[in-house]
């Protein structure tokens, strides 16, 4: 089994790119979604916007990249495989996780033909790509840590290099603090605090 992926982008916003082909219009529509249940609810929130657009076209992938757990498409009357296919293999190998992709298309009057429809809809989802703000993504576990006070500065300036985010403090007999650290820093922050403390500080896992 490879490990799972543990950080990774995802769209940190809303964004769309339109475009021209052949006198068809094509709007593509990309944003975040965690869970298929979300993409649905954005698929109809786009229909919504889009009401008199000929076609509805999506895909998305509710998880890591390259990820087909949770995964969904369609062609929306497009002719089969033109348009959510393409879509979805866009998607699959764009490096970002948890995103969905909607492509709106106004009916120009001019046949695209099977071959010329794959890539329009492929081509939206990349140029889409090219300017999704993103974010990273990041697997955390929440951990507490206690120590004397004479470890506090310590501590304190091993956190950030850590990339642990403080939820909680409570300053005692002893000094604790809740953090949030990556999953993979999971046995280094353990490592660390028995540096600094000379073995005497503890972790526990929340």
């Amino acid at each position: 089994m490879p490990d799972p992926i543990t950080r990774y982008l995802i769209p940190s916003g809303t964004f769309r790119v339109e475009e021209v082909i052949q006198k068809s219009r094509f709007i593509t529509v990309g944003a975040h979604a965690p869970s298929a249940d979300e993409a649905q609810d954005f698929i109809r929130n786009v229909r919504r916007e889009y009401p008199d657009a000929t076609h509805h076209c999506w895909a998305f992938v509710a998880g890591p990249p390259e990820d087909t757990a949770s995964i969904g498409m369609s062609d929306d009357g497009e002719p089969h495989g033109t348009a959510g296919r393409p879509m979805l293999t866009a998607l699959l190998h764009s490096g970002v996780g948890e995103i969905v992709a909607v492509c709106v298309r106004y009916y120009g009057g001019t046949k695209l033909g099977t071959g010329g429809l794959s890539r329009a809809y492929s081509g939206g989802v990349k140029l889409l790509l090219e300017s999704l703000p993103t974010e990273q993504r990041v697997d955390r576990v929440s951990v507490l840590i206690t120590v004397e006070y004479s470890a506090l500065d310590a501590l304190q300036r091993m956190l950030p290099e850590l990339e642990a985010i403080v939820a909680g403090e409570d300053f005692g007999e002893l000094v604790q603090l809740q953090v949030a650290i990556p999953v993979e820093h999971r046995d280094l922050v353990s490592e660390r605090v028995a540096g600094i403390t000379k073995g005497r500080g503890t972790i526990t896992h929340l």
